[in-house]
């Protein structure tokens, strides 16, 4: 490893442009030795890796190098179609019996078993599968299988999914997709990705011969361009073994077409593409600079690595002077950004992109800014201090991925995997990388970053599109408008960037701590200690990660207690009074002195309780525990942060009222609601009105006690070494002993049965249903968990029903919940999507499901894949960080135990148990629907 570090130092002087010629002075990367990579005879490749988290779990994947752009003009969305089709039918799994078959293993549709159509690629997933025994395995890599090489394509199934692609397309056509439609053809002129987006051509959708969708498959569904990955608790040579037997006998097919990438034209003169949407919000502007990819023979050697490094370094320093920008009291845009990535949908053609949300009339102002902002990175480059505090950034987050090395989920890996097949993207171990790159970048200097940005950023190649919104009497700027602010831009004098630092650390002084007056056992393996300010810390150390503990706190109060006359200001609590930063950083100083750690703490005013929550790595604890004590001592006001704020929230509020879906959500929350001023939404016209002082008053009157504060953390955390620094800063933590609960401020839903069908014009033709039940329910775990199934085994009687069968909505939500404050309230919501004239017919569809579980309780073959879905995960839980930490919150804010007993508990719930819990919620009669439809109200 030493000799092949000494070669890269001899070419890292030559990346700034040249990045193929740096590659070519580097050896290849090492690939990780734990994977297995290999090539049947077909042409297939496959991956192969051995990783016990979750234990007992793999992964099943199926790369294909197959997408949108390689349809022909009369097969437009047909890629997207037949992933649909993959679950709809199989040589050895016909009908729905692959879905059927994988939930009876609690693989769950959706959740775990899955798919998705890109322009250059579809990858099908079987997330999570329990592989328990050699039948599941077998089953599984038998389903990639059939997916590669034989679908059945049944002529009565496709039509079935045209109705459901149909209602994909209406639910996923918002303002953004309608104005792609209309601006790529400019972007991508000469080039086919003018007219590839996945999801087709709904005329073609509606009408293609069944023919078309078999051509496609039998063209492009072909071994040499199929990867399959699987990674978990498995045998690598057994794996391997069933890999050869099973996909070795599929043929490659003769004389196979030519998998072609089709290019991106250079462009001279800038591209300049407007669009305009009557449901657009905001004005959005993008500005690419176009540049060829990384060359795909070079990726595997270490001059990508660096190359990757340097390309985050550009977008990150960059990205923090236009964060600064916003901080100003009058911005000139709502936020803005950079990266470099794909030239949007091309993976032929990478573009260094800047995008700015400009203010109704300020699309030239906001524009220029950002321009501004790169010319001057590209004209003058960066600062050593922020060169600096990036590269201490960067290293940190790269020892936060070695510490945890032993702790990678299967997912991590198969998502590097699927990369290295469809991309090329290098896996080298992260102990390769983190030797690698630990050496080599404090040696890359700033210059060569500096260089890499004026070959990123160049006078041709550039693309500018416009995303606005289509309102009366706004004007927007033209063609020729926006060419002229290039130039002025190009043409201005600017100066250097000055980088503000201070070098005061985040606490001149360390209080004054207290005493951990009181240690006792707590539940589920943790400590409670109490401190003399009356503070109260729950410890559960874990070895589930490395590098994390998180934590959480709590105290009763919260919102409730304030007046409702000031909603307006307590509503907007949690976003003001963060605005100043903490103790006498702004925000965008606390930034800076805090690169090189990993450790965040932020305060909340929730309905209820305030908090202050957080995550760190174990070494930056204290770092963790000084944000929170500031949180309490030292909020920090900022005028100038409070009027960027107001200026910037009233610009994207300012058309708010354009979206749909506003108008749903106001007329949802008036029917659960009426006008309790507690759930207002803020307009335009009242931001104005905020009060920052009477805020961070209110802000400051929640933690000004910290004597019934909750503190809970969870992971690796020592006892013997975190004990002295909670005494230091969470003892002493301002205690006045005040004696308070939070209120009921009837926040009930509205009780007995209540309908509201508006219409309202829509650009694309649709309704979307909501439908509220409620009632009252108590609150203990086998109730819960009966929640849930009911929620999981109605979703899937309505994807059987109103997706499947009537083809009317791509996909009914449900979810259950029963919440224990301010007093005991069960509620369960039903939404989706349709064709207005479907609509009326569909809700009945959905009271239909209800009164038959009624009727008849749940199938059994459905509630035994709830059960199992919910125990896999159970178990996969124990080992979560995030689960205990839940577990703990639960136990002490509500006094309740949401984990002894529960396998038992799910495993004793019956149909009959579920009928009646059904019978006793629903009947009930508390009934709320509220219907948005462009079609007709009846």
């Amino acid at each position: 490893m030493r000799s092949f570090i000494r070669k890269t130092f001899a070419a890292i002087i030559l990346i700034g442009g040249a990045a193929s010629v740096c590659a070519q002075q580097m050896p290849p990367l090492p690939t990780d030795p734990n994977v297995r990579i290999g090539k049947l005879d077909n042409g297939l490749t496959y991956y192969i890796r051995h990783n016990a988290l979750p234990e007992k779990q793999a992964d099943f994947y199926i790369a294909q190098k197959v997408g949108s752009i390689l349809e022909e003009d009369n097969q437009r969305g047909l890629a997207h179609f037949l992933e649909h089709m993959c679950f709809n039918g199989t040589t050895n799994f016909p009908g729905n019996s692959l879905r059927e078959y994988l939930e009876s293993i609690g693989v769950k549709f959706g959740a775990n078993l899955n798919a998705y159509t890109a322009i250059d690629e579809t990858v099908y997933n079987i997330a999570n599968v329990p592989v328990i025994r050699d039948g599941i395995i077998d089953s599984c890599l038998l389903i990639l299988h059939d997916w590669a090489d034989d679908l059945t394509l049944d002529p009565k199934e496709i039509d079935k999914e045209r109705g459901v692609i149909h209602e994909e397309w209406r639910t996923r056509t918002g303002a953004m997709m309608r104005m792609y439609d209309t601006i790529f053809p400019k972007m991508f002129a000469g080039s086919k990705y003018a007219y590839r987006l996945p999801i087709g051509s709904m005329d073609i959708i509606d009408n293609f011969p069944y023919k078309d969708l078999r051509d496609y498959y039998e063209k492009w569904y072909r071994p040499d361009l199929q990867g399959v990955i699987v990674v978990g608790d498995i045998d690598v040579d057994q794996i391997e073994a069933k890999i050869k037997k099973i996909f070795g006998p599929i043929k490659m097919p003769k004389d196979a077409a030519e998998r072609k990438y089709f290019p991106v034209p250079d462009n001279k003169e800038p591209i300049i593409a407007i669009a305009k949407d009557k449901e657009q919000q905001v004005n959005q502007v993008y500005v690419y600079h176009k540049h060829d990819p990384f060359p795909e023979d070079l990726k595997n050697t270490v001059g990508y690595l660096i190359y990757n490094y340097m390309t985050s370094a550009v977008s990150n320093m960059l990205n923090t002077r236009l964060q600064e920008l916003t901080q100003t009291a009058t911005p000139p845009f709502i936020n803005a950004g950079v990266e470099d990535n794909d030239f949007v949908l091309a993976k032929t053609k990478k573009a260094f992109m800047g995008v700015a949300i400009c203010k109704e009339g300020g699309i030239e102002t906001g524009l220029a800014a950002l321009m501004r902002e790169i010319e001057r990175a590209r004209q003058f480059g960066f600062t050593e201090g922020e060169y600096t505090r990036m590269k201490a950034d960067y290293l940190r987050a790269l020892e936060n991925v070695y510490n945890e090395r032993s702790k990678m989920k299967s997912e991590q890996f198969v998502s590097q995997y699927v990369s290295n097949f469809i991309n090329g993207d290098p896996i080298p171990s992260i102990e390769d990388e983190y030797a690698l790159m630990t050496q080599i970048v404090p040696n890359i200097p700033l210059d060569n970053v500096n260089q890499l940005l004026k070959s990123l950023v160049t006078d041709s190649n550039t693309v500018v599109s416009l995303f606005c919104p289509d309102k009366p009497g706004v004007k927007l700027p033209t063609e020729a408008d926006i060419k002229k602010v290039l130039a002025d831009v190009k043409a201005e004098k600017l100066e250097a960037y000055v980088d503000k630092v201070s070098n005061e650390p985040l606490m001149k002084e360390t209080p004054k701590g207290g005493k951990v007056i009181k240690t006792e056992k707590g539940p589920f393996e943790s400590t409670i200690l109490t401190l003399n300010n009356g503070v109260r810390v729950i410890m559960k150390s874990t070895n589930f990660k490395a590098d994390e503990i998180r934590m959480s706190s709590f105290s009763r109060g919260g919102t409730s207690l304030f007046d409702e006359k000031d909603a307006l200001q307590f509503k907007q609590i949690n976003e003001v009074a963060g605005l100043g930063g903490l103790g006498n950083f702004s925000i965008v100083d606390l930034q800076k002195v805090l690169s090189g750690k990993v450790a965040s703490a932020s305060a909340s005013v929730n309905t209820l309780s305030e908090a202050v929550s957080g995550k760190c790595s174990p070494k930056d604890l204290e770092t963790m525990l000084q944000l929170t004590y500031l949180s309490f001592t030292a909020p920090r006001m900022d005028a100038a942060a409070f009027e960027s704020y107001k200026s910037r929230l009233k610009a994207q509020l300012a058309n708010m009222e354009v979206n749909p879906n506003i108008a749903l959500s106001d007329s949802l929350r008036k029917e659960l609601y009426g006008d309790n001023p507690r759930v207002l939404r803020i307009k335009a016209d009242m931001v104005d009105q905020t009060d920052y002082q009477k805020i961070m008053d209110m802000y400051k009157d929640r933690f000004k006690d910290a004597s019934d504060f909750t503190f809970i953390f969870v992971g690796n955390i020592d006892q013997a070494t975190a004990t002295p620094l909670i005494e230091q800063y969470l003892g002493s933590l301002p205690s006045i002993n005040r004696k308070e609960d939070f209120r009921d401020v009837n926040l009930d839903i509205r009780k007995g049965e209540h309908k509201n069908v508006f219409h309202r014009e829509l650009q694309t033709q649709k309704a979307t249903v909501c439908i509220i039940r409620s009632g009252e329910c108590e609150y203990t775990l086998k109730n819960q968990l009966m929640m849930s199934m009911l929620s999981q085994l109605l979703t899937m009687e309505y994807t059987e029903t109103v997706r499947e069968d009537e083809g009317a909505s791509y996909g009914v939500g449900v979810s259950g919940d029963i919440s224990l404050y301010p007093k005991v309230e069960a509620t369960l919501q039903i939404s989706f999507d349709t064709n207005p004239e479907k609509r009326a017919k569909m809700s009945s569809l959905i009271d239909k499901g209800i009164n038959d579980f009624i009727a008849n309780g749940p199938k059994a073959e459905n509630l035994q894949k709830v059960k199992e879905y919910m125990l896999k995960n159970y178990e996969a839980n124990q080992k979560e960080n995030g689960y205990w930490m839940n577990i703990l919150y639960s136990y002490f804010w509500e006094n309740s135990d949401m984990a002894t007993g529960y396998a038992d508990t799910v495993n004793g719930i019956t149909a009959a148990d579920l009928q009646h819990f059904a019978k006793d919620f629903f009947s009930q009669n508390n009934r709320i629907e509220v219907s948005m439809t462009s079609g007709d109200t009846k």
